[in-house]
Order: structure tokens, then sequence, then C-alpha cells
């Protein structure tokens, strides 16, 4: 036997084994999928294999380029990361409010029907959330998105009472100074800005800062900021910023990996990000053991940051229900958590509606109606954030309308180890064990049947409604007639539902509409127009809309991919 044949055999046995496993798992799923009741598609990778997840963005776009696949191809049409997002509700119209995606791994259910979605969320016990799936962000210690059970109960009681008004006025001072101060350096840039989508970072980092653990940084732009740092002396808001540049590769290797490879390795940022995780660590161990101390000496901060109240909470919560106490572990699980939900959702719908703003100028005049009339002559620190925040509807709509077309983070579901029913318009669907559920966002929150004919276009608008005749009134009256109309429950679903809502909803709200009201009081952005190129004003706002369309995608959150194709310029009105 040749050495040729030694080393192929292995190979070729190899590669039979796994072709047989593939065929038998998609028929013994395609076999439970008959059972549900619904339309079929067979895709051949799962979306939650890592390999794939590499792959199917390029994969599917040179499939599409062959004539013999074409772009209605299974795998080009449902098995790649965004096709939804392209789709939006013509495949619900082909088969219906559900059908089923059949893959080797699991079998998964599309829904577009807002009764059915609600009775998901509502019914958490036969449909909980497969925990396996956020089991990455457990790198810094277990926490409540990774967590069930009881676990899940008394890490989900702490969390509810750290994410409070307290907190939140903190969010909003906090939100006011930085925006004024990103204005600023903005405005200065007289041949426009290509890092706005960095400096909505660096605003969402710094927020984060000062409301999680009670540190405040001052904004310092992009082009502009120096990270260098002495050995061993990594600030927390440079580690921070570190460990949220390069989560991926952080949740992909693990902590002791990624000190493993420093260690024995060269490259320098791989040492770099594992010098942040190791600063990170240590600061959240200092802070928190400060905070112990001060309990402990019976002393009470007066500070309302996250991790204030989350030691707090912790031992609160511990003493009321006669339990133990969040560990050690868990509350940098937890702040760790609070972080990376607090900042890269935040930052990337910010991003959205910022440059949605520069192509609609006509939305930031109205929204700037808004913010005139509440807050008047008054200077921002002025501004009472529980009197005038529920105030701001037409801010808080643009926000909303962005979510609705871009949803930064959709929520999945499954049936667990049971098999159960669900009513999907005048149809019970029967749903075997292991069987993966996910609400259509991007169908479900623009279906012409919910949303009008207008459905695919920005219009934050559609969120507001009088609330009396306006008839003869002055715009004073209008606005202060007007409510946010929050639509039938399971339509629009920017920050989940049920008992596994984002906990952090009102943390967002808050720390944008602080943004626009910062940004958009006595000042206006729009694209910079291409002169060279002869471009007008209307075909710079297009291009940005185009740009918002056909660039964005899934990174490890939905998001814009190139913001700076587009730069903005700002100027005071």
């Amino acid at each position: 036997m040749s050495w040729l044949t030694l080393l192929i055999a292995p190979i070729l046995a190899l590669t039979v084994a796994s072709l047989a496993n593939w065929t038998w798992s998609i028929w013994k799923n395609y076999a439970a999928a008959r059972t549900i009741g619904i339309p079929i598609r067979i895709i051949p990778f799962s979306p939650f294999n890592p390999f794939w997840t590499f792959l199917d963005r390029p994969v599917a776009s040179l499939l599409r380029r062959l004539p013999i696949i074409g772009p209605n191809n299974n795998i080009t049409r449902f098995n790649w990361r965004g096709w939804d997002m392209e789709d939006r509700w013509q495949c619900h119209r082909e088969m219906g409010d559900a059908f089923v995606l059949v893959t080797p791994q699991y079998n998964m259910v599309q829904l577009n029907d807002p009764e059915a979605i609600h009775s998901v969320f509502k019914r958490g016990a036969e449909f909980p959330r497969p925990v396996w799936v956020n089991d990455v962000l457990g790198v810094f210690g277990p926490n409540i998105s990774c967590a069930e059970g009881q676990s899940w109960k008394a890490q989900r009681r702490v969390a509810t009472r750290c994410f409070n008004e307290a907190n939140n006025e903190i969010v909003w001072s906090e939100g006011l100074n930085l925006s004024g101060d990103m204005l600023k350096y903005w405005s200065s840039k007289t041949s426009g800005v290509k890092s706005g989508a960095d400096d909505i970072r660096t605003f969402a980092l710094n927020v984060l800062a000062r409301a999680g653990f009670g540190k405040s940084f001052k904004f310092v732009g992009h082009e502009e900021e120096d990270v260098a740092h002495e050995s061993g002396s990594m600030s927390y808001r440079t580690s921070l910023a570190l460990v949220l540049e390069n989560l991926i590769l952080i949740l992909a290797l693990g902590p002791k990996t990624l000190s493993f490879l420093a260690r024995y390795w060269l490259p320098a940022k791989l040492k770099l990000v594992n010098e942040a995780v190791v600063s990170f660590q240590s600061h959240m161990t200092t802070m928190y053991e400060e905070q112990k101390q001060e309990i402990a000496a019976g002393q009470k901060s007066t500070d309302n940051n996250l991790m204030t109240l989350l030691v707090r909470a912790s031992q609160e919560v511990a003493s009321e229900q006669q339990a133990e106490a969040l560990t050690e572990s868990e509350i940098y699980g937890n702040m760790f958590t609070f972080n990376f939900a607090g900042h890269d959702t935040t930052a990337h719908s910010s991003t959205f509606s910022l440059y949605f703003l520069a192509a609609n100028p006509e939305v930031q005049e109205w929204i700037g109606e808004e913010i005139q009339q509440v807050l008047g002559d008054r200077a921002p620190h002025d501004i009472d954030y529980r009197a005038d925040f529920p105030r701001f509807k037409r801010c808080l709509a643009v926000l909303y309308e962005t979510l609705r077309l871009y949803t930064i983070v959709p929520a999945i579901k499954w049936t667990g180890d049971r098999p159960t029913t669900l009513d999907v318009g005048d149809q019970t669907i029967n749903l075997p064990p292991k069987t993966i559920l996910l609400p259509n966002y991007p169908s479900m929150h623009t279906d012409p049947r919910y949303w009008g004919s207008d459905s695919l276009e920005w219009q934050p608008s559609r969120w507001i409604k009088q609330t009396a005749s306006d008839s003869g009134s002055d715009s004073a009256t209008k606005l202060g007639a007007e409510e946010m109309d929050m639509k039938q429950r399971g339509l629009f679903l920017g920050w989940s539902e049920g008992t596994r809502d984002c906990p952090g909803k009102k943390f967002s709200q808050v720390e944008f509409v602080a943004l626009m009201v910062g940004l958009f009081r006595h000042h206006r952005v729009d694209p910079v127009v291409d002169k060279d190129a002869g471009e007008t004003i209307e075909a710079a706002r297009q291009r940005v809309r185009d740009l918002i369309r056909d660039d964005s995608g899934w990174v490890l959150l939905l998001q814009m991919l190139h913001p700076e194709r587009a730069p903005l310029a700002w100027r005071k009105i």
C-alpha cells in the first residue's frame, strides 16, 4: 500500500462518514418537519454551525452568479445570515405565515403572525429561550443571558432593580453632556465627518462608563483619540473599548486560550487584546471589592451606577428571598453582559438613525420642533429628566422606526425537550421537541398588511397619534396632544417581549433621546456632496439611503458595514 493511499484513505473515510451523518440528520429532521403541517424548505447548513458562518455570505454570493443555481435556490435564498433582511415578507407571501427550514442540526420555524408570536412569548415555560445560543457570552462569568431556571430568576430580579430611574437619570445627564461635546467636535470638521459611527461608539462607551461604573470621561473624536498606554496601566475605559472592539475574537477563543496564545505567539494585536481582557477583569474586581467594603461598613453610596446597584441589589434580594447572593463570578458576568448589550445595540441603532436623519431633512425639522418646544430657552443642565423625558415622543419614535426596519438583536425560542402546539391563524401546528421558533422580524416589521403600502419607508411619524382634535390648533397644542402608538402586541419586537425581554430597554431609550436632544436642538446634518461628480444634495441623500439598504449586514449584531463611505457635515440653524 503506497503512502498516497495511506494518506487518502482516512480522509475519504471521514468524508463518507460525514456525508452519511449529514444525510441521516437531514432525513430525520425532514421527517419531523413533515409532522408540523406547514411548507418545508431544506437548507444544507445550519446557521448555528460556526464554520458555515464564516463562509455563508461569500459562498451564497458566488453561487448566485452561477446560471445553474441562481438567486432562488434554497442555499442562495435562505442559507446565509441576512437573507431575511433582503427577502422581507416575500417568503411568507409565498408560503404563508409559518414555514420551516430543515437543517442538519435543527428545524427552524419562521413566524410572521403577531398573535402566534405573542403567544410564544407569553407561554415562556413551553417556549423557553435556547440559552446555549448565548453560552459564548459567559466568558467573564455566568450571567442573565445564558442562565435558566432558578439561577435566571435570581439574576433577573437583581437586574430589574439595577435598571431603575435613578440610573436612568445618570444616563440622561451624561448623554446630554457627551452629545454636546460630540457635536462641537463634529461641527469643527468643515470638510465632513467620516468617523460618525466610530464617534457614536465612543459616545455609547462613555455613557456606559459613567452609568455602569461611575467613571466619567470627556468625549474625544475617533480621529484624534490616542489609545497609547504604558504596559500594565491600561485604563478602565481603554480596556473596555478594546474588549468591545475585539469581542468576536474574545468570544471565539475565550480568555484562557487568548492568554495562552498571547504568551507564546508574537502578534502584537493579540497581546494587546489579552492585556485588555486582564485589565478589564482587574478593574471589575477592584470596583466590586470597593462596593463590598462600603456595604460591610454600613455605607450607602449615593452614586447609582450599575456596579453599585448590582452588588447592593444582589444582597438585598438574597436577604428578602433567604437565598444566596450572586457569586463574584455572576457579578462579573452580568456587568460584562450589561456593557456588551448596552453598548453595541445602542451604538448600531443610533448609527442607523443618524444616517436615516441625514437622508431625511424633514424628519430633522420634525424632531427639532419638538425639542425646541420642550426645552425653550433652558440650558442643558436645567433639563429635568423625570419631567421632560416623557415629552420627547417624536425623538423616541425615530428609534422605534429605526428598530422596526433594522432590528439589532432578534429573539429566538424553541420547544425544548417537549412537543407542543401553536395556533397560527386558523391552523394549529404540531411542534416536535427541539424545534427552533424564529419570529421573522424583517417580514413582520414590514408586512404591508400591518404597516401599509409604505412599509419599507422610514417614517417615524407612523408611531405618533393625536389624542385630541388638532383642528385650528397651534403647533404647541398639537405636540401636547401627541402620544406614542404602540401597535398590536406581537407586531413590534424591538426589545423582545415576555419574561425574558430586555431589562435595559428604558436605559437605551433614555440614552438615545438624550443623543437626539443634544444633536438636533440647534443643528442639522447633511451628507457631504460629491461636487467633483456633479452630485446634488438630493442625490447625496439617496446615496445614503442606498448605503443603508445595500451595505448593512450581520457581524456579531446587525449594523451598517461601511458608514464611512458617506461622510456627514453638520450646520447650525
